[in-house]
């Protein structure tokens, strides 16, 4: 197996997982935060349904100074639920098929990352994926899961049941 396919093994479940979590962001609630410094609920969910270009970049660019971006920054108002899906939908192809055409060469090449002089990895592209991609979007899809509890909204069993769903097999 190669490395891009071990990747994307984690990518379609955590791909999915974010999908069913934003499935139930309700339309009507965008600013509501549950505390003054938290980010609003729309612009969380645009977060998480955004994130997958940040793999695209990874495998595409060769490095990124967060002060001196090369590609455009993403938008991250939120219009409604089926704006957010489309987005996660259209990102998360496009992500897929940025990691599945790399090799395990590309994948093991470092990948520096920095804020203008401040490095903050030069980790290989295949852990700067794991790290910055995929375990940001699991912070990012939990924290979601907070969100709709405290709105009182069902939270999707993810990783095992919740009170409101039973886990299902992956």
């Amino acid at each position: 197996m190669t490395t891009a396919e071990t990747l994307l093994l984690d990518f379609d479940i955590e791909i999915a997982n974010t999908r069913r979590t934003l499935a139930r962001i309700p339309n009507d609630k965008a600013d509501w935060a549950p505390h003054e410094r938290s980010m609003k609920l729309g612009r969380l969910a645009m977060h998480c349904a955004t994130l997958p270009i940040f793999a695209v970049y990874i495998i595409e660019d060769p490095g990124m100074d967060m002060m001196a971006p090369t590609r455009p920054r993403v938008v991250l108002d939120f219009e409604s639920r089926e704006k957010a899906l489309a987005t996660l939908d259209d990102f998360a192809a496009q992500a897929r098929a940025a990691i599945a055409s790399a090799s395990d060469e590309a994948l093991a090449a470092p990948w520096p990352f920095g804020v203008g002089p401040n490095p903050i990895s030069s980790l290989p592209r295949s852990a700067t994926l794991r790290l910055w991609f995929l375990n940001h979007l699991i912070h990012h899809t939990a924290q979601l899961g907070v969100y709709l509890r405290l709105l009182d909204i069902p939270v999707p069993a993810l990783y095992g049941p919740t009170a409101d769903e039973q886990f299902t097999a992956i």
